[in-house]
C-alpha cells in the first residue's frame, strides 16, 4: 500500500440549502430568480440561446422501408446448413420452406440471396432479390435460380 492509492472516505457531502456556513446555503446554487431558480424547471438541450447541437449538426441518410422486411442470405451459410444436414436439396428452396426449418424468421416477407463465401452443392433456389456474385456462383456450379417478380 502507497499513499497515492489511499483513497479518501471522510469526505463530508455537501447538503445544499442548510446556512450560510455550509457553502451552499440561502440560494442553494440556483443564482437569483430567473426559470432555473424555481422548482420543477428542466430546461433539456437549451444552450443560452446558442444554435443547439442536433440543430447544428447536418441531417443524414434515411430508412428504408424496403430494407426491412427482406431476409438476408448468404452462400457461406446455406452451404453450412446443408453441412449440418438442416436442409436437403431434393426439392426447390424459397422463402417459405426456409421458414418452415426455422433458418429464417417468419417476420421476412422477402429473401435476397447474397454472394459471400463459397457453394459446393447444386441448389435450385426461388428469391425476390440476387446479387452479381451469387448468381454467377450458383450458375458456375449448375444450380438454378428463379427471381421472384413482386
Amino acid at each position: 500500500m502507497k499513499l497515492n492509492n489511499l483513497i479518501k472516505t471522510n469526505k463530508k457531502k455537501i447538503r445544499p440549502g442548510r446556512g450560510i456556513g455550509s457553502g451552499k446555503g440561502k440560494t442553494s446554487g440556483r443564482g437569483h430568480k430567473g426559470q432555473k431558480a424555481r422548482s420543477g424547471v428542466a430546461i433539456k438541450s437549451f444552450e443560452g440561446g446558442q444554435m443547439p447541437l442536433f440543430r447544428r449538426l447536418p441531417k443524414r441518410g434515411f430508412k428504408s422501408f424496403k430494407v426491412a422486411n427482406t431476409a438476408i442470405l448468404n452462400l457461406s451459410r446455406l452451404q453450412s446448413f446443408f453441412d449440418q444436414k438442416k436442409i436437403k436439396l431434393d426439392n426447390n428452396l424459397d422463402l417459405k420452406t426456409l421458414q418452415s426449418k426455422k433458418i429464417i424468421s417468419k417476420k421476412y416477407e422477402k429473401l435476397k440471396i447474397l454472394g459471400k463465401g463459397e457453394i459446393k452443392i447444386k441448389v435450385n433456389l426461388s428469391a425476390n432479390f440476387v446479387s452479381k456474385q451469387a448468381k454467377e456462383k450458383i450458375e458456375k456450379i449448375g444450380g438454378k435460380l428463379t427471381l421472384i417478380k413482386n
